[in-house]
C-alpha cells in the first residue's frame, strides 16, 4: 500500500511541499485538472510576468515552476513610511510536479494572464507496449 502512495504523482505534493516565499507567507496556490486530452495546471500568481516565471521538465517527468519578481522600488529618501503591509522584498515560489507517464513532454504550454499561470500537457494517447515481460524457466542456472 505504501508504495503505491510513494510511487503516486502527488507524492512531491505531500513529501515536497510547494514554496511560495513571500512578505505575506501565502502560496502559490494550484488546481490541477484533467481532461480526456490533456492535465492543466493553474497557478495564482499575482503580481509576476511571463519573464519572471520559468517552466521546466526536469528528470523527464518533473513540472518545475519557478516565479522570481523584483524587489518593489524604495521610495525617495525624503518620504517616510508609515505602514509597510505589501513588503518590498523579493518575490519567489517553486513547485514541483511529478507527471503521470503518459503526458507528451514536449508538447507542453504555458500562459499567464490576469495573475493565473495556465500550463497544459498533452495526454499521450498512443497504446504503450506491455510491460509484462515473460521469464524463461529453467531446471539450472
Amino acid at each position: 500500500m505504501a508504495d503505491g502512495f510513494f510511487g503516486h504523482p502527488f507524492r512531491r505534493l505531500f513529501f515536497s511541499p510547494p514554496i511560495f516565499r513571500d512578505w505575506s507567507g501565502s502560496t502559490a496556490q494550484m488546481d490541477w485538472l484533467e481532461s480526456p486530452t490533456a492535465h492543466i495546471f493553474k497557478l495564482n500568481v499575482p503580481g509576476f510576468n511571463k519573464e519572471e516565471i520559468k517552466v521546466q521538465v526536469e528528470d523527464g517527468n518533473v513540472l518545475h515552476i519557478r516565479g522570481e519578481g523584483g524587489k518593489e522600488e524604495s521610495n525617495p529618501k525624503d518620504m517616510v513610511w508609515h505602514v509597510a503591509e505589501r513588503g518590498i522584498e523579493k518575490r519567489e515560489f517553486s513547485r514541483e510536479i511529478e507527471l503521470p507517464e503518459n503526458v507528451k513532454v514536449d508538447q507542453i504550454k504555458a500562459q499567464v494572464e490576469n495573475g493565473v499561470l495556465t500550463i497544459v500537457v498533452p495526454k499521450d494517447t498512443t497504446p504503450k507496449a506491455s510491460k509484462v515481460r515473460n521469464i524463461n524457466i529453467t531446471s539450472k542456472l
